[in-house]
């Protein structure tokens, strides 16, 4: 029996590719850097900005020191233009995000969020209107540690009050979350319902048939019966 929804952020229950989308390449062509070099660094120091180790500025300032481009003009510009892109993202997720979330809430199935996320994506997540929703938020910026790594869905389901295997785990399949969560014993599902929304050279994880499909939002709802 389900009895709690552990849900990844972006491209699960958001995604970054509708609005004002903002990525690498985009940073690259503001502050006049190669847009494969500044790829190459940004990557480099994924982790750490995932961790808390650097905030999305400090990680800024570190790849554009590397590259010969670093003025603070550019740190911030570049900071700037990620929060309108994250203000786009949150203030356009989708109805049937918060449909299925809301259902959850009425079947009295826990929620849980466990998210791969920078300080900036951080801060709009917690002061989003589906945060009030999540029984426990595990957000790697303030954990020190990213998915896959298992500790982190065993302290959701120690946090819940639940077992691995009364726990659905849905996400888009970035960053081998699946994988982990099958792992932890949890009942994983691929959600495809922003997939083709991604563009080159942000190739979304591929779909993956052994795991089962949520094609929409309200389709999850099917795995907790």
């Amino acid at each position: 029996m389900i009895k709690a929804v552990i849900f990844d952020m972006f491209e699960t229950l958001v995604t970054l590719f509708e609005g004002k989308t903002y990525f690498g390449e985009n940073i690259a062509a503001d502050v006049g850097v190669d847009p494969g070099a500044f790829r190459k660094e940004w990557h480099a120091i994924e982790k750490e900005r995932s961790t808390g180790v650097y905030t999305i500025e400090e990680g800024l300032a570190i790849v554009l020191k590397r590259l010969g481009a670093y003025t603070e003009e550019n740190v911030q510009l570049a900071a700037a233009k990620r929060r309108e892109n994250l203000e786009d993202t949150f203030n356009g997720i989708p109805d049937d995000s918060v449909k299925l979330l809301q259902e959850l809430k009425k079947r009295g199935i826990k929620v849980g969020l466990i998210t791969n996320t920078f300080s900036d994506e951080r801060d709009f997540i917690r002061n989003s209107e589906i945060f009030k929703y999540f029984d426990v938020a595990l957000i790697s910026y303030e954990q020190g540690i990213c998915k896959p790594d298992l500790e982190l869905y065993r302290k959701m389901t120690e946090l819940l009050g639940v077992t691995a295997d009364e726990c659905l785990y849905v996400g888009d399949g970035g960053s081998k979350e699946l994988y982990a969560a099958r792992e932890a014993g949890m009942h994983p599902v691929q959600c495809s319902w922003f997939h083709e929304l991604a563009f080159e050279p942000h190739i979304p994880c591929p779909i993956l048939e052994e795991f089962d499909q949520a094609k929409k939002q309200l389709d999850v709802l099917e795995f907790c019966m």
